[in-house]
């Protein structure tokens, strides 16, 4: 089960991008990921929607402002941080 998310995850190099700054940068906002990663805000929204379905990320809403953090308890998370080192 876990490397069947895992594989899914990995199956878009957007999704790999968003995972990999969420996990060097703690957390952002979906604007700021989106000029990070170099995609349009819809695309990141839809990123978005699949890593918070596979539980790897949280998000928090402040007023209208959405901000995104990699769940750093998560076995998951910790099998992917391993794979995404350096």
């Amino acid at each position: 089960m876990v490397f069947k998310l895992i594989e899914e995850v990995l199956a878009s190099k957007g999704r790999i991008k968003i995972l990999r700054l969420l996990l060097q940068e703690k957390e952002l906002n979906i604007s700021r990921i989106g000029r990070e990663v170099k995609l349009p805000y819809k695309s990141v929204n839809q990123h978005l929607k699949i890593l918070k379905k596979a539980n790897l990320i949280e998000e928090e809403k402040i007023g209208r402002i959405r901000i995104f953090r990699v769940k750093e308890e998560n076995r998951k998370c910790k099998i992917l941080r391993e794979l995404f080192k350096n």
